[in-house]
């Protein structure tokens, strides 16, 4: 594989925004957007028995590395990923493949970035980032975090940290990196066949945590809450549902509005104006699952009553909203 010097790009979302850069770093010019839509990445998950420091795992995208995983049928390529036990391995490895030219997406946890803002840095061990040179003088590590507008440095004693962090989504070290050089898709045969993979999730999922039924779970759960006996306590949970939708990853609306961005690109490059037309239709649900956040908002500062019943009434409605709209997008790439 023939390969430039590596160009900082700031996205929306970490391991879409990675592999992105990885895939146009090593010559296919690839969309954030497309990276999420052709890996299947958005859905909604909602497992109350998995906990984040003592509340329910919410998600509204699949799991990490779906998007590393994904979309290697789709471009023909492959990816190498390697882990490791002790750090001084995981180390090793890096310096090696950063000196043979390599980029290398790893995942590591926020907390130990020392270059992350104050506010950004809790623990949480799935954020992915990008290696792709050290210093000869100082040996701090050249990064790419895509969340940044800017590349950053980071000695080797702070990103062994990140990388060997423990906990939930323990990194153990990966790293990642092409073994092939991508291929463009056959745009008319990837594109339906990623769709139809996301409509599976959300609307006949294995498990009734996800897709469509999470949501309306998630519902159930809200409008159980002791708000009368234990009103702070319900705060925290609710509070807990709008930072895992606006602050971890890009969130409810935000992966939303990059699916909507997939459809209209996608749109275009397999000449269905219905994919374009479905793009407004989830622009505007993206839309409302703000306003769920900003009517949670309200609630936990106090500025309006505390009402779950109607919190869990705009849930049941996205719900539906969400069930109407995927229905109507599996008919879109459906063979007529």
């Amino acid at each position: 594989m023939t390969t430039s010097r590596f160009v900082h790009q700031q996205a929306s979302h970490c391991e879409s925004g990675v592999m992105s850069a990885i895939v146009r770093h090593y010559g296919l010019p690839l969309s954030e957007p497309m990276a999420f839509g052709l890996s299947s990445a958005l859905a909604f998950a909602f497992f109350p028995f998995i906990k984040l420091s003592g509340l329910p795992l919410v998600s509204y995208r699949m799991p990490p590395r779906t998007i590393i995983r994904g979309l290697q049928k789709p471009l023909r390529f492959s990816m190498r990923t390697e882990t490791f036990r002790r750090p001084e391995d995981g180390a090793a490895r890096l310096n090696t493949l950063l000196d043979n030219g390599q980029a290398v997406g790893l995942q590591v946890s926020v907390f130990w970035l020392p270059f992350m803002p104050p506010d950004f840095r809790f623990h949480f061990n799935a954020h992915n980032l990008i290696a792709y040179g050290r210093d000869a003088t100082s040996w701090e590590y050249l990064l790419s975090d895509p969340v940044l507008e800017e590349p950053v440095r980071c000695a080797p004693v702070d990103l062994a940290k990140a990388r060997f962090a423990r906990g939930l989504l323990a990194p153990r070290g990966l790293l990642y990196y092409p073994g092939s050089a991508p291929q463009e898709p056959v745009w008319e045969q990837a594109i339906p066949a990623a769709i139809k993979k996301t409509v599976r999730n959300m609307l006949r999922p294995p498990l009734p945590f996800i897709g469509v039924k999470g949501i309306a779970r998630i519902a159930r759960a809200v409008e159980r809450l002791p708000a009368a006996s234990a009103p702070q306590a319900a705060k925290l949970y609710i509070g807990h549902l709008v930072r895992m939708q606006e602050e971890i990853g890009t969130g409810g609306g935000g992966f939303r509005f990059m699916y909507a961005a997939f459809l209209e690109e996608a749109s275009t490059l397999i000449a269905s104006p219905a994919l374009a037309e479905l793009a407004e239709k989830l622009v505007e649900i993206g839309d409302l699952w703000r306003e769920f956040a900003l009517a949670t908002s309200r609630m936990i500062r106090d500025r309006d009553p505390l009402d779950l019943d109607h919190l869990a009434v705009l849930l049941r409605a996205q719900a539906e909203r969400e069930k109407t709209f995927f229905a109507s997008l599996y008919k879109a790439v459906r063979p007529s």
